[in-house]
């Protein structure tokens, strides 16, 4: 299978504030802060990088609080040729399910050429073939653990997934299934594998949430260290993302080169770095002005990190060539973050939530809302009456009103949809952990965090942390369960 672009296809939230008057279908279980999901090393122990990568043009913000996102890749023209096809045998067993040698290669194939375009490190062939056999054995144990206990994917979520992949690769569902299909990629399997994906999202969550708790000392603790000498500097970048198709011709690639120069000419020139990503990136954090939030270097690409690390607030970099295009950099913002004073864009918004219950499966409850999103836009019907009456959230008696919100303050799903959205725009109906949402941006800006409001960054970074901690063991327990015979090393 020839070279396949990551794309992380439900969202992510840099882990801030949670106010008093917050919506009780919207609430973060602790906001991860953004990171880029490119394979860094295939670790099957690891929890899963739950935010976009930078092979994926246009996706690059945050990162879901405590889930893996699915990656789904789509096939890159003029890659290079899959390996020659060898005859197949069973390498591993787990209960009763085989993993086969190709499928393990296959697999192996898409994460080094993902790796190298990237330009991280890929790890020796057999190195690299015995990580990604293991994590296969652990996803299949969760899969199976995911059945037993009743965890179901309807087809609207997968639909609505498959749309996410056209839409960020500025495709038709119709041209995606094209592509696809001409790459000799069934349209089947990349509908169960977005379905795979979601379903170990929702294992995850459920099983892993229950398990963390974060006390008032445990945040007194992470101040502190905050504040001791030689405590890492967090960073805050912003981005124009000037995308470069797949496959395009090397003129193409080189008009898209001057344009990204030409913005990077604008902001070294004292430009407003905010207005030239509204206008020219193709990143959907451009109605934030390409602010990507205050975060640890290791939460951003190294590619990202390298080239703003000489440069102080208000440097710009680039423009800098990844998969997904061109990039140009501002250093927004350098600190500690959970430190008062931050500066950070808050959102107003509000939302109708419906949760699927046996007499409304979830592709009703999103044909439902999508009904309401017609009925608004064309000016038949009226948010805030349908939130309401409809509405299962604590806003509802408000009218779905949210109030205004710091980054991370809500689920990643929901953080995506606010991302994409200016003021008055309202997004597709999207699932996340409590139900189906609909969401209307009313306005955006820039605030600075309150005391009481850091504590929360600090809560749901502390909580994030022990998210992770907790993954490996978690999923050593389940594998622990499962019967597993691994009967022959990959090739």
């Amino acid at each position: 299978m020839t070279i396949l672009r990551n794309l992380a296809l439900l969202l992510a939230a840099s882990a801030l504030l949670l106010p008093a008057a917050q919506a009780q279908g919207i609430k973060p279980s602790g906001g991860r802060a953004p990171a880029f999901s490119a394979p860094e090393k295939p670790l099957p122990s690891s929890r899963p990088s739950s935010s976009p990568g930078l092979s994926s043009p246009g996706l690059s913000s945050p990162a879901l609080g405590g889930s893996a996102l699915p990656n789904v890749a789509l096939p890159r023209p003029g890659a290079a040729a899959p390996r020659q096809e060898q005859a197949d045998y069973i390498v591993a067993v787990v209960n009763t399910e085989p993993v086969t040698n190709n499928e393990v290669r296959a697999r192996a194939d898409r994460i080094a050429q993902q790796m190298q375009q990237q330009g991280a490190s890929v790890p020796p062939r057999e190195e690299l073939l015995r990580l990604v056999l293991d994590r296969m054995i652990s996803d299949k144990t969760q899969l199976q653990l995911a059945k037993e206990t009743g965890i179901k994917v309807d087809d609207g979520a997968v639909d609505q997934a498959e749309q996410n992949v056209a839409q960020q690769n500025k495709l038709s569902v119709e041209q995606l299934r094209q592509r696809l299909a001409a790459d000799g990629v069934p349209r089947d399997e990349l509908r169960r594998e977005l379905r795979n994906q979601i379903t170990l999202q929702r294992l995850r969550d459920r099983e892993l949430e229950p398990k963390v708790r974060i006390t008032e000392l445990d945040i007194d603790q992470f101040l502190r260290d905050q504040q001791k000498e030689g405590a890492p500097t967090d960073i805050n970048i912003a981005q124009v993302l000037i995308a470069v198709p797949e496959g395009a011709p090397a003129q193409e690639v080189e008009k898209l080169q001057q344009k990204a120069q030409m913005v990077a000419d604008k902001a070294r020139a004292g430009e407003d770095f905010a207005a030239l990503a509204r206008e020219f990136s193709d990143g959907p954090e451009k109605s934030a002005g390409g602010r990507m939030g205050l975060r640890s270097a290791e939460r951003y690409p190294a590619l990202f990190v390298e080239a703003t690390a000489k440069l102080g607030v208000g440097g710009v970099a680039g423009p800098i060539k990844s998969g997904a295009g061109f990039h140009v950099l501002q250093v927004v913002e350098k600190g500690k973050i959970g430190a008062p004073g931050m500066s950070v864009t808050q959102n107003h918004a509000r939302h109708i939530l419906l949760r699927p219950t046996k007499q409304l499966s979830e592709t009703a409850a999103r044909e439902r809302l999508a009904d309401f999103k017609r009925r608004v836009e064309s000016g038949s019907g009226d948010f805030a009456a349908l939130a309401r009456e409809f509405s299962q959230d604590g806003s509802a008696k408000d009218g779905g009103d949210l109030g205004w919100s710091s980054p991370g303050q809500y689920v990643p799903e929901f953080e995506q949809a606010l991302a994409g959205l200016s003021p008055g725009q309202i997004a597709e109906p999207f699932a996340s952990r409590f139900g189906l949402h609909l969401v209307q941006l009313l306005e955006r800006r820039d605030a600075t965090l309150s005391t009481r409001q850091s504590r929360e960054v600090a809560r749901n970074l502390l909580r994030e942390k022990r998210l992770d901690e907790a993954f490996g063991p978690w999923a050593q327990e389940v594998r622990g369960r499962a019967y597993v015979d691994v009967r022959e090393p990959p090739q």
